[in-house]
């Protein structure tokens, strides 16, 4: 149980890079929309902000169906351009860090939230939990210990007020099921995962 106080206004952190990666590595795909009613069924959720670099140079990108749903599914979408470039060996490389943005907008609703979930284990997210807990914030941390290698830093797990291990709540928002779970009729489950293959029906 996600260590909440009653009526306490939530703000969700989600790096999209971050979460993808975690949640590959232990084996699930994340839906987007069982994870936010599983938030609000904890606590009063003010936003969900979502947080992606986007490629804009191919014809089809896979993270957009994600991003199309999630800006029409209760999230706040923050998104920019994601940068290609070659790295020494010769190896198109993309890169699209989203922690300013982050920032930005963390230390912005922090006066209106009493508690702020960040869905990421990057260690320099310290000094930014640090700043938000000094404005009387509590700061809950989502990654994984469990994963090969661990995706949250010790520094940003020591700093936080609560850790909560992905996989032990995973259960609640996981796309994988051991039986095919019914859904109402009219009703969309999740679009893919970001960068993940289109075609890919594993």
């Amino acid at each position: 149980m996600p260590p909440f106080l009653p009526n306490e206004r939530v703000a969700l952190f989600i790096d999209g890079a971050n979460l993808y990666s975690a949640s590959r590595n232990l084996g699930f795909d994340v839906d987007y929309r069982n994870l936010l009613e599983y938030f609000k069924k904890q606590a009063n959720v003010l936003r969900a902000y979502y947080y992606s670099a986007v490629l804009e140079t191919e014809e089809y990108s896979p993270l957009k169906p994600l991003t199309d749903w999630l800006a029409y599914n209760g999230y706040a979408l923050v998104t920019k351009p994601a940068k290609e470039f070659t790295d020494a060996t010769g190896r198109r490389r993309v890169k699209g860090n989203m922690d300013i943005e982050i920032a930005v907008d963390m230390l912005e609703i922090a006066d209106r939230v009493d508690h702020i979930v960040l869905f990421s284990g990057d260690s320099d997210f310290r000094r930014l939990v640090e700043a938000v807990q000094r404005k009387g914030v509590k700061v809950t941390v989502v990654s994984s210990v469990r994963s090969s290698p661990p995706m949250v830093a010790d520094e940003l797990r020591r700093q936080c007020d609560n850790f909560l291990e992905l996989q032990d709540i995973a259960p609640e928002f996981t796309r994988r099921q051991t039986e095919p779970r019914q859904r109402p009729m009219g009703t969309r489950s999740t679009p893919a995962e970001p960068f993940a293959d289109p075609h890919d029906t594993n």
